[in-house]
């Protein structure tokens, strides 16, 4: 899948752009503040409906206009235009497939698959478990509608159960409890297909991870992924170990009137030659895990929903190595369309760079000789 051409209106500083683009590597340069970022940002709007940085839609909207419109060409077996409208004044976005508005962003997932790799990322391997949980979340949703599905009724599973569990707080009702009781069987078997999911797809997706490790520093490091859930519960009765948790931790539940147990509080440790990366790891080590991480989510995506992903890079050259910096250059050559935002073209002679390759000059949200 590649995204042809673009049109902004009223997107940050691009009050109107527009780009036919490549369908191979699309260099984005410019300075710090003239609206690198935002083509990228762009792009996965149209893709996920979300913002990529996760601002405000308000936030996105050009100095003293009333709405920004992003539209956009996607080609894989048929063409589709995508077009996201965002009206300031109603605060309302909308979101519309070859000019039939949808009514659920959820739609979109999947079916522009997109990948990114930004300088905000470094939560995944370097902040709490929630971070890494929504990492992994987000490319199981791409490859599995059922995931999302069961994943969007377990948050509001836990919504409700939440409610409740701060009634009995204060009421102590039997009536309630019993209430209570039909929320947490909702929540054993939403959140049990959930780790079911997680552990099916660590499986798979370990092998692509280490292959991407691999291309970037051979063998000099080994890399692991570990899904630690249920208080490293084993995988053989799942649903079982779910219900000795939740007993174990009810009254505590009830006091502090939240849910304690489930996949929402799971977390994905990362290791490198057995040693645990958070405690263990070196600036460059995150850096290098985490750019695994991501080209390992694109050939998996790739792979199994048999479309090939839009690549977003933003400014991650800056903050590597020569020698990673070259490696990652060179494994850019087995990616389709991917869109790379840097500071300066000049100070990097190694990346590569083909005849069918596009350098997009940029200077305060202006086109510049693309």
């Amino acid at each position: 899948m590649i995204i042809n051409k673009i049109d902004l209106k009223n997107f940050r500083l691009h009050k109107e752009t527009k780009i036919n683009f490549s369908k191979h590597l699309n260099y984005i340069v410019g300075g710090n503040g003239q609206g690198k970022t935002s083509l990228l940002e762009s792009i996965y709007y149209l893709c996920t409906s979300k913002n990529l940085t996760q601002s405000k839609d308000l936030e996105v909207v050009s100095f003293s206009e009333l709405y920004f419109n992003v539209v956009g060409n996607f080609s894989d077996l048929v063409n589709n235009n995508v077009r996201i409208f965002f009206n300031k004044e109603e605060n309302k976005k909308s979101i519309f497939i070859d000019e039939k508005n949808i009514g659920r962003a959820s739609t979109l997932i999947g079916n522009f698959p997109v990948v990114t790799l930004i300088p905000s990322n470094h939560l995944i391997t370097q902040g709490a478990p929630s971070d890494r949980r929504k990492y992994f979340d987000s490319v199981i949703s791409q490859a599995s509608s059922t995931y999302l599905k069961i994943l969007l009724d377990y948050n509001r599973t836990l919504k409700q159960r939440s409610s409740l569990l701060n009634q009995i707080k204060e009421s102590k009702s039997k009536k309630l409890f019993d209430e209570l009781n039909v929320w947490t069987e909702s929540l054993v078997n939403q959140g049990s297909e959930i780790i079911e999911h997680r552990i099916k797809f660590l499986k798979i997706f370990q092998d692509y991870f280490q292959n991407s490790y691999k291309k970037i520093m051979d063998v000099l490091e080994i890399p692991t992924i570990e899904y630690s859930f249920l208080n490293n519960s084993v995988e053989s009765n799942i649903k079982k170990a779910f219900v000795d948790e939740l007993k174990k931790c009810e009254s505590l539940e009830i006091v502090r009137g939240s849910n304690l147990v489930g996949p929402h509080k799971d977390d994905f440790i990362f290791n490198l030659n057995e040693n645990e990366l958070k405690k263990y790891g070196s600036q460059g080590q995150h850096k290098t895990f985490l750019i695994a991480l991501r080209f390992g989510e694109f050939f998996y995506l790739k792979n199994i929903i048999g479309r090939t992903p839009i690549f977003l890079m933003d400014d991650i050259f800056g903050e590597l190595d020569a020698f990673r910096a070259n490696k990652i250059s060179e494994y850019l050559k087995e990616i389709g369309q991917a869109f790379i935002t840097l500071t300066d073209l000049s100070n990097f002679d190694y990346l590569a760079n083909g005849n069918e390759d596009l350098i997009i000059n940029i200077k305060n949200g202006q086109i510049i000789n693309a």
